[in-house]
């Protein structure tokens, strides 16, 4: 299991960033990133902080491979482009931008900047037009399905339109607390609940696995 979108006490998670690693190291998450709300006041400090726990938790020593993360929230469709180009140089493995859920007064527009912006990831879309989505499928920002409470409304409607576009899925748990961590077989339960087969639910992570790389490239 990849998880590319959880959070610590460093925005409004409940658990250190080594608590966060060692539950979902137990349950057979063997990537994670942490990918606490930032915008322009805090990004520097949450990144370093993850990067430290990062180190911490090397896939040599704990068997889980940890990747310091953002999860652009609430910031002006103008100027995500801006943080993200940022969020990158200060050495963000992943960047997620906090879509346009219909449990949050997310400005319109915030799913097209963080595509056009290259964003890994565009968490809980919500009711993300035709265009947009291919539009990530050309420059291969991913979709996700979500696995929290609220945000997941809409992940029929995106699994859909996912599969008119191209649009590439990814399946995450926005985990805030350890109860929120989920193992392989809730995340595909949960994918199957949006209308998504088992190849569909491989596929994703399949997908997760290209973003946790790209690092390496």
């Amino acid at each position: 299991m990849i998880d590319l979108h959880t959070h610590s006490l460093f925005s409004d998670g409940e658990l250190l960033p080594s608590e966060l690693i060692q539950r979902a190291r137990v349950i057979g998450i063997n990537v994670i990133a942490i990918t606490d709300h930032v915008d322009f006041s805090n990004y520097l400090f949450v990144i370093e902080h993850i990067k430290a726990a990062a180190v911490e938790f090397s896939e040599k020593k704990n068997g889980i491979n940890v990747l310091a993360g953002v999860e652009i929230t609430h910031v002006p469709p103008f100027d995500i482009p801006r943080l993200i180009e940022l969020s990158r140089k200060a050495g963000a493995a992943v960047v997620v931008i906090h879509g346009e859920t219909i449990v949050e007064p997310v400005e319109p527009r915030t799913n097209l900047a963080g595509i056009e912006g290259g964003a890994d990831i565009i968490a809980h879309p919500g009711f993300i037009s035709i265009k947009e989505a291919e539009l990530a499928a050309k420059k291969h920002v991913y979709l996700e399905i979500s696995g929290r409470g609220g945000h997941s409304f809409t992940n029929g409607y995106v699994a859909m339109i996912a599969k008119k576009t191209g649009a590439g899925l990814v399946f995450d748990s926005d985990a805030h607390a350890d109860r929120d961590l989920m193992d392989d077989a809730h995340a595909l339960n949960i994918a199957k609940g949006a209308g998504l087969r088992e190849k569909d639910f491989r596929e994703m992570i399949a997908n997760s696995k290209k973003i946790a790389n790209r690092e390496n490239l």
